[in-house]
């Protein structure tokens, strides 16, 4: 027991306590797995490190000093050896519990770190008071890995509150969800159609990619990736890479993007580059029963039809064509408006053809 005055000590006999009661004392010891309180009774106060915390292996001389005032609740007023034994973790979990009462009541956001991740969603404790957030309302999107969480700050709000069945749910969702709507409301307001804007790729589908503008998402569609042909999005970007891209539409809240800028467009000056009559060079891109499609430039297919791959009957163009083949041609139409070129292998043949038959017939 500490060292107390003659009065302290008569007033210390004469004090009754109970279990239960609340009583405040003055640290006077503390070892790694014990704190001992002269709580101005006959004999000291212990608290034992799992009735000061639920943290497993805290050592108790990293959190409290000699010195130190502190509250605790009486859990046996004679532990057998003659000391009181004390709980600071359960008058804490009933603060706590009435803190998250009133924060419930009042809609009060709360900060508090992740403590624990479980299966189906994560702890974190306020007060010593444990809270609950299921899987489902951590995030406004599906997280597929909740152990990124582990030991980050949180903010949250109670959505349910029964302590009696020791029930305590957290929503961080909903704080998420009305976050976006402002930071929206606030982009909308101040692009316009055909603004260029930087953005991160947030999320890559087959059929496009997310892209975060700052709080609120767009859609990069497949074929706006590219002038070129995009087959496999995911083979283009990566989550977290940055890109440049601009403001196609916006229809109410959805945003829909491209990165196909004009002036980058392969059809600009084609009239002359594609003129009939000229010898290009391309390469199979894909092939059906009537012909072959040649790519040109990326994002300018030419059409080289069955009947102009060669002088020689081909049934179908896979018989003398492969994917990826180089093939030089001859432009034998060109519609700009509806952006179709159409080729003949053939037609690089017929002078050659011509020139052999009129000197067969001049040596008869």
């Amino acid at each position: 027991m500490s060292e107390m005055s003659f009065e302290q000590m008569l007033d210390a006999y004469e004090k009754t306590i109970r279990n239960g009661e609340v009583v405040e004392g003055t640290v006077i010891d503390v070892k790694p797995d014990e704190i001992i309180l002269n709580i101005g009774y006959k004999s000291d106060g212990i608290i034992s490190r799992n009735e000061y915390t639920n943290e497993p292996n805290v050592d108790l001389t990293t959190v409290v000093k000699v010195g130190d005032t502190m509250e605790a609740k009486v859990v046996k007023v004679n532990d057998g050896e003659g000391q009181v034994l004390l709980s600071y973790k359960r008058l804490a979990a009933e603060k706590g519990s009435k803190r998250l009462e009133e924060a419930f009541e009042n809609n009060e956001v709360l900060k508090a770190k992740v403590t624990q991740v479980l299966a189906g969603g994560v702890c974190v404790n306020v007060d010593e008071t444990r809270v609950f957030i299921p899987a489902s309302l951590v995030s406004d999107t599906f997280e597929k890995d909740l152990n990124k969480f582990k030991d980050q700050e949180i903010e949250f709000v109670i959505t349910e509150f029964d302590p009696k069945k020791r029930r305590i749910i957290g929503n961080r969702k909903t704080l998420l969800v009305a976050q976006k709507a402002e930071q929206q409301k606030e982009l909308l307001a101040k692009i316009s159609e055909g603004d260029v804007i930087e953005g991160t790729i947030k999320n890559v589908t087959d059929f496009g990619a997310f892209v975060d503008l700052g709080g609120v998402d767009g859609l990069l569609h497949i074929s706006e990736m590219s002038w070129g042909r995009v087959e496999n999005p995911k083979k283009v970007f990566t989550v977290g890479q940055k890109v440049r891209v601009f403001i196609k539409s916006i229809n109410d809240t959805k945003i829909a993007l491209s990165m196909k800028f004009n002036d980058e467009n392969p059809w600009n000056g084609a009239a002359e580059k594609y003129a009939v009559g000229n010898v290009v060079k391309g390469t199979v891109a894909r092939m059906t029963d009537f012909g072959a499609f040649i790519e040109l430039a990326p994002g300018v297919d030419a059409l080289l039809h069955v009947s102009q791959i060669s002088k020689d009957h081909v049934e179908k163009p896979a018989d003398v064509l492969k994917i990826g083949q180089e093939v030089e041609a001859k432009i034998v139409d060109f519609n700009e408006a509806e952006k179709k070129i159409s080729l003949s292998v053939k037609a690089l043949l017929a002078p050659e053809e011509e020139e052999t038959t009129e000197e067969e017939a001049s040596e008869e």
